[in-house]
């Protein structure tokens, strides 16, 4: 009989405020606002030989890391077919069909994804957890969620069920 494990980290604490905003219906644009987003993380999978799946302690200082790196930014997408953020050397400019931003760069972070959605953002937030960890962590997961609240229960979630070839085996 095999057994699976289950935990779950969602402490108050784990918050960044940030500013962004979002396309959707092709050319729809939002306005610029901001969130205090609330990030949440589930594992699953076996125990290791300290009968724990991942050390809190170290759960948490792997999305402390992460959260503090978003927290206080103007969240950009660099990889959204549409939204061109070209960085010069202290700042960065932003376009979306006729509008047209200008942000300090050190204000910026820019991150590898379509659109800065509460789906993705989780998706961000989750691969880098999922960096995080170490190899012996990684081997013992079966299941790695993260969730992303923008707005007092408006949550997107990404989740990561690792295939063998996602575990590195040396």
């Amino acid at each position: 009989m095999s057994e699976t494990f289950h935990l779950k980290l969602s402490k108050k604490d784990l918050v960044f405020s940030a500013a962004h905003f979002i396309t959707f219906c092709g050319n729809v644009c939002e306005r610029l606002h901001g969130h205090n987003y609330g990030v949440e993380v589930e594992l699953s999978g076996t125990l290791d030989e300290n009968y724990y799946l991942v050390d809190f302690i170290a759960l948490r200082g792997y999305l402390d890391k992460i959260v503090t790196s978003l927290d206080h930014y103007m969240l950009l997408p660099t990889q959204h077919p549409k939204i061109l953020v070209h960085k010069k050397e202290d700042e960065v400019e932003v376009t979306f069909e006729e509008k047209r931003w200008l942000f300090p760069a050190d204000n910026c972070r820019l991150l590898p994804i379509e659109n800065t959605t509460a789906e993705l953002l989780a998706s961000y937030v989750g691969n880098e957890l999922w960096n995080a960890f170490s190899i012996n962590e990684r081997k013992a997961l079966t299941r790695c969620s993260v969730g992303i609240d923008e707005n007092n229960g408006q949550w997107g979630f990404w989740e990561k069920k690792p295939s063998l070839q996602d575990t590195p085996t040396s």
